[in-house]
Protein backbone atom coordinates (compact mmCIF):
# COMPACT_ATOMS: atom_id res chain seq x y z
CA UNK A 1 0.00 0.00 0.00
CA UNK A 2 2.92 2.31 0.60
CA UNK A 3 4.35 2.19 -2.89
CA UNK A 4 0.83 3.49 -4.86
CA UNK A 5 0.64 6.46 -1.80
CA UNK A 6 4.04 7.41 -2.93
CA UNK A 7 4.28 7.33 -6.39
CA UNK A 8 0.79 9.25 -6.10
CA UNK A 9 3.01 12.12 -4.19
CA UNK A 10 5.09 12.32 -6.91
CA UNK A 11 2.62 12.43 -9.50
CA UNK A 12 1.05 15.46 -7.46
CA UNK A 13 4.64 17.36 -7.10
CA UNK A 14 5.05 17.02 -11.07
CA UNK A 15 1.54 18.51 -12.27
CA UNK A 16 2.68 21.30 -9.83
CA UNK A 17 6.14 21.96 -11.41
CA UNK A 18 4.31 21.53 -14.65
CA UNK A 19 1.80 24.08 -13.53
CA UNK A 20 4.14 26.75 -12.94
CA UNK A 21 3.01 27.24 -9.11
CA UNK A 22 5.56 29.02 -7.27
CA UNK A 23 6.77 27.32 -3.96
CA UNK A 24 6.67 29.54 -0.44
CA UNK A 25 9.70 30.44 -0.62
CA UNK A 26 9.49 32.67 -3.37
CA UNK A 27 6.65 34.11 -1.77
CA UNK A 28 8.44 34.93 0.77
CA UNK A 29 10.51 36.76 -0.87
CA UNK A 30 8.23 38.94 -3.00
CA UNK A 31 6.85 40.18 0.01
CA UNK A 32 10.09 40.65 1.81
CA UNK A 33 10.81 42.74 -1.54
CA UNK A 34 7.28 44.80 -1.35
CA UNK A 35 7.77 45.47 2.62
CA UNK A 36 11.08 47.19 1.71
CA UNK A 37 11.04 50.84 0.78
CA UNK A 38 13.74 52.04 -2.39
CA UNK A 39 17.27 51.47 -1.70
CA UNK A 40 19.57 54.01 -0.36
CA UNK A 41 22.55 55.21 -2.05
CA UNK A 42 25.35 55.23 -0.39
CA UNK A 43 26.97 58.48 1.18
CA UNK A 44 29.73 60.17 -0.72
CA UNK A 45 32.18 62.39 1.08
CA UNK A 46 34.91 65.06 -0.62
CA UNK A 47 38.05 64.24 -1.04
CA UNK A 48 40.71 65.65 1.59
CA UNK A 49 42.97 68.08 1.42
CA UNK A 50 46.93 67.14 0.73
CA UNK A 51 47.82 68.59 4.04
CA UNK A 52 45.21 66.49 6.02
CA UNK A 53 47.85 64.00 6.68
CA UNK A 54 49.52 66.36 8.48
CA UNK A 55 47.19 68.03 11.10
CA UNK A 56 46.63 64.78 12.24
CA UNK A 57 50.24 63.87 13.15
CA UNK A 58 50.79 63.53 16.96
CA UNK A 59 53.68 65.68 18.26
CA UNK A 60 56.51 63.45 19.43
CA UNK A 61 59.66 64.29 20.85
CA UNK A 62 63.02 62.51 21.51
CA UNK A 63 65.88 62.78 24.43
CA UNK A 64 69.42 61.11 22.81
CA UNK A 65 72.17 60.95 25.58
CA UNK A 66 75.52 62.34 24.62
CA UNK A 67 78.35 60.78 26.30
CA UNK A 68 80.95 62.86 27.83
CA UNK A 69 83.83 62.80 25.84
CA UNK A 70 81.44 63.72 22.88
CA UNK A 71 80.58 66.80 24.33
CA UNK A 72 82.80 69.07 23.38
CA UNK A 73 82.68 68.12 19.29
CA UNK A 74 79.16 68.12 19.98
CA UNK A 75 79.71 71.98 20.85
CA UNK A 76 81.94 72.24 17.94
CA UNK A 77 79.96 71.19 15.60
CA UNK A 78 76.55 72.31 16.95
CA UNK A 79 75.94 74.77 13.88
CA UNK A 80 76.32 71.63 10.95
CA UNK A 81 74.08 69.64 13.71
CA UNK A 82 71.09 71.66 14.31
CA UNK A 83 71.51 72.90 10.30
CA UNK A 84 70.45 69.62 8.35
CA UNK A 85 67.78 68.60 11.37
CA UNK A 86 65.84 72.15 11.28
CA UNK A 87 66.09 72.27 7.34
CA UNK A 88 65.67 68.97 5.96
CA UNK A 89 63.50 67.21 8.68
CA UNK A 90 61.61 70.31 10.05
CA UNK A 91 62.12 69.07 14.01
CA UNK A 92 62.90 71.75 16.88
CA UNK A 93 66.10 70.70 18.43
CA UNK A 94 68.27 71.90 21.23
CA UNK A 95 71.11 70.93 23.01
CA UNK A 96 70.38 70.53 27.03
CA UNK A 97 74.32 70.80 28.63
CA UNK A 98 73.18 70.11 32.04
CA UNK A 99 71.60 66.57 30.98
CA UNK A 100 74.43 66.16 28.54
CA UNK A 101 71.29 65.26 25.79
CA UNK A 102 70.36 66.80 22.78
CA UNK A 103 66.18 67.05 22.65
CA UNK A 104 64.41 67.27 19.62
CA UNK A 105 60.44 67.26 18.77
CA UNK A 106 58.13 67.19 16.01
CA UNK A 107 56.66 70.37 14.79
CA UNK A 108 54.17 71.74 11.96
CA UNK A 109 56.74 71.83 9.52
CA UNK A 110 58.00 68.35 9.56
CA UNK A 111 56.57 65.97 6.96
CA UNK A 112 57.88 62.64 6.87
CA UNK A 113 56.03 60.85 9.64
CA UNK A 114 59.97 59.10 10.56
CA UNK A 115 61.68 62.41 10.32
CA UNK A 116 62.16 62.21 14.61
CA UNK A 117 63.61 58.81 13.81
CA UNK A 118 66.03 59.73 11.20
CA UNK A 119 67.31 62.60 13.23
CA UNK A 120 67.56 60.10 16.37
CA UNK A 121 70.39 58.15 14.47
CA UNK A 122 72.06 61.14 13.07
CA UNK A 123 72.56 62.13 16.77
CA UNK A 124 73.13 59.03 17.98
CA UNK A 125 75.41 58.16 15.00
CA UNK A 126 77.69 61.61 16.13
CA UNK A 127 77.47 60.23 19.53
CA UNK A 128 79.36 57.31 18.40
CA UNK A 129 82.21 58.71 17.48
CA UNK A 130 81.42 59.47 13.73
CA UNK A 131 81.87 62.47 11.33
CA UNK A 132 79.45 64.90 10.88
CA UNK A 133 79.85 64.79 7.23
CA UNK A 134 79.10 60.64 7.51
CA UNK A 135 76.16 60.74 9.74
CA UNK A 136 74.46 63.26 8.09
CA UNK A 137 74.04 60.81 5.21
CA UNK A 138 71.13 58.71 7.43
CA UNK A 139 68.91 61.87 6.82
CA UNK A 140 69.69 61.92 2.83
CA UNK A 141 69.30 58.38 2.04
CA UNK A 142 66.80 55.66 3.85
CA UNK A 143 68.88 52.42 3.55
CA UNK A 144 71.68 53.18 5.70
CA UNK A 145 71.74 51.89 9.28
CA UNK A 146 73.77 51.51 12.44
CA UNK A 147 75.65 48.32 13.80
CA UNK A 148 77.43 48.14 17.16
CA UNK A 149 79.21 44.90 18.67
CA UNK A 150 81.82 43.90 21.13
CA UNK A 151 84.62 41.77 20.55
CA UNK A 152 83.59 39.27 23.29
CA UNK A 153 80.30 38.71 21.55
CA UNK A 154 82.96 36.96 18.85
CA UNK A 155 85.36 35.96 21.23
CA UNK A 156 86.12 36.06 24.79
CA UNK A 157 90.01 37.86 24.99
CA UNK A 158 91.52 39.54 27.78
CA UNK A 159 94.68 41.33 28.46
CA UNK A 160 97.38 41.32 25.45
CA UNK A 161 95.02 38.61 23.54
CA UNK A 162 92.23 42.13 23.15
CA UNK A 163 95.12 44.13 22.55
CA UNK A 164 96.15 42.23 19.73
CA UNK A 165 92.72 42.03 18.62
CA UNK A 166 92.56 45.43 18.53
CA UNK A 167 95.53 46.57 16.99
CA UNK A 168 94.95 43.75 14.14
CA UNK A 169 91.66 45.63 13.93
CA UNK A 170 92.86 49.23 13.04
CA UNK A 171 96.45 47.93 11.58
CA UNK A 172 99.56 50.35 11.43
CA UNK A 173 98.39 54.11 11.43
CA UNK A 174 94.84 52.68 10.67
CA UNK A 175 95.85 51.42 7.53
CA UNK A 176 93.45 48.30 8.14
CA UNK A 177 90.28 49.58 9.11
CA UNK A 178 90.50 52.26 6.26
CA UNK A 179 91.12 49.52 3.35
CA UNK A 180 87.74 47.85 4.73
CA UNK A 181 85.85 50.90 4.94
CA UNK A 182 87.16 51.81 0.85
CA UNK A 183 86.37 47.72 -0.07
CA UNK A 184 83.12 47.91 1.94
CA UNK A 185 81.85 51.13 1.43
CA UNK A 186 80.88 51.32 4.91
CA UNK A 187 82.60 53.99 7.72
CA UNK A 188 84.16 52.12 11.20
CA UNK A 189 85.00 53.00 14.77
CA UNK A 190 86.71 51.62 16.89
CA UNK A 191 85.66 52.66 20.48
CA UNK A 192 87.66 50.38 23.28
CA UNK A 193 86.30 47.00 23.24
CA UNK A 194 83.26 48.53 21.32
CA UNK A 195 83.00 48.52 17.59
CA UNK A 196 80.29 50.54 15.33
CA UNK A 197 79.61 50.65 11.13
CA UNK A 198 77.75 52.48 9.24
CA UNK A 199 76.66 51.64 6.12
CA UNK A 200 73.82 49.71 3.94
CA UNK A 201 72.76 46.14 4.96
CA UNK A 202 75.04 44.38 2.46
CA UNK A 203 78.09 46.32 3.10
CA UNK A 204 77.86 46.43 6.58
CA UNK A 205 77.51 42.78 6.33
CA UNK A 206 81.02 42.62 4.29
CA UNK A 207 83.13 44.61 7.09
CA UNK A 208 81.63 42.60 9.99
CA UNK A 209 83.26 39.29 8.42
CA UNK A 210 86.33 40.89 7.56
CA UNK A 211 86.44 42.16 11.45
CA UNK A 212 85.44 39.17 12.79
CA UNK A 213 88.17 37.14 10.88
CA UNK A 214 90.87 39.62 12.26
CA UNK A 215 89.48 39.00 15.80
CA UNK A 216 89.78 35.14 15.25
CA UNK A 217 93.26 35.43 14.09
CA UNK A 218 93.31 35.15 10.60
CA UNK A 219 96.18 37.48 8.91
CA UNK A 220 95.59 40.48 7.53
CA UNK A 221 96.79 39.52 3.94
CA UNK A 222 94.18 36.86 3.83
CA UNK A 223 91.49 39.42 4.88
CA UNK A 224 92.60 41.95 1.92
CA UNK A 225 92.46 39.04 -0.58
CA UNK A 226 89.05 38.50 0.29
CA UNK A 227 87.66 41.92 0.59
CA UNK A 228 89.03 42.34 -3.12
CA UNK A 229 87.60 39.12 -4.13
CA UNK A 230 84.40 40.82 -2.45
CA UNK A 231 84.51 44.39 -3.98
CA UNK A 232 84.91 42.97 -7.40
CA UNK A 233 81.91 41.06 -6.93
CA UNK A 234 80.23 44.00 -5.64
CA UNK A 235 81.46 46.44 -8.51
CA UNK A 236 80.00 43.85 -11.22
CA UNK A 237 76.79 43.68 -9.81
CA UNK A 238 76.14 47.31 -9.79
CA UNK A 239 77.04 47.06 -13.27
Amino acid sequence: MAAPKKKARIAEDTEMRDSGDESPMEDADEEMEEQEGPQIEAPSFPALPANAGQSRLKSESRRIPIPPHRMSPLKREWINIFGPMTELLGLQVRMNVQRRCVEMRTSEHTKDIGAIQKGADFVKAFALGFDVQDAIALLRMDDLYLDSFEIKDVKTLQGDHLSRAIGRIAGQDGKTKFTIENASRTRIVLADTKIHILGSFANIKVAKDAIVSLILGSPPGKVYANLRTVSARMKQRAL
